[in-house]
């Protein structure tokens, strides 16, 4: 498998929407492979394909602890959402931010698995913000996107330098999706 590269705000190539996976094939299952090995490396529990530039409806997730419990979405639609809840997010796509974001505290989400065949989840806690902030991706939204312009701006701004000037120390204070 293959570490693929992570494109970081405010590359335009991020707010691309994607399109459905019409074959579910062996090079799809490869790309898959590909992606949670990237999700691990980087590390993060959750990495959509436009994240690597791969503009189709595809994401991977993984919530445990021991990085055994891998999840393949593809072309996943969110059939229900119930109630409200405000958790703190960190993105691969914008490394070292974390702030305070407003999802929906159940869902229930109709995907295709890693071999075509499809399923139904319905799910709470952690892994609800997870599929609907990598869902967020697929359509082209970013987590900062929930945030002032004036705040989205700021993150902007540092990111831009630390490309610029290299990289700055951070700390961690959510999971990073």
């Amino acid at each position: 498998m293959t570490i693929l590269d992570i494109l970081r705000f405010p590359d335009k190539r991020l707010r691309t929407k994607a399109t459905d996976i019409t074959d579910v094939n062996d090079d799809l299952r490869i790309f898959i492979a590909s992606m949670f090995e990237t999700m691990y490396a980087a590390p993060g529990i959750g990495l959509a394909a436009s994240q690597v530039n791969f503009h189709k409806r595809l994401m991977v997730i993984d919530v445990s602890e021991n990085n055994d419990e891998p999840l393949c979405f593809i072309n996943p639609i969110i059939t229900h959402k119930e109630g409200v809840e405000v958790t703190q997010e960190g993105c691969l796509s914008v490394p070292g931010f974390y702030e305070d974001i407003e999802r929906a505290e159940t869902i229930t989400v109709k995907a295709l698995d890693k071999n075509g065949e499809p399923f139904e989840l319905s799910t709470g806690d952690l892994l609800a913000v997870c599929i609907q902030h990598e869902i967020d991706h697929l359509d082209g939204k970013l987590f900062v996107d929930y945030l002032s312009p004036l705040k989205r701006n700021r993150i902007r701004k540092k990111l831009e330098r630390i490309e610029k000037d290299g990289p700055v120390q951070t700390s961690q204070t959510g999971p990073t999706l």
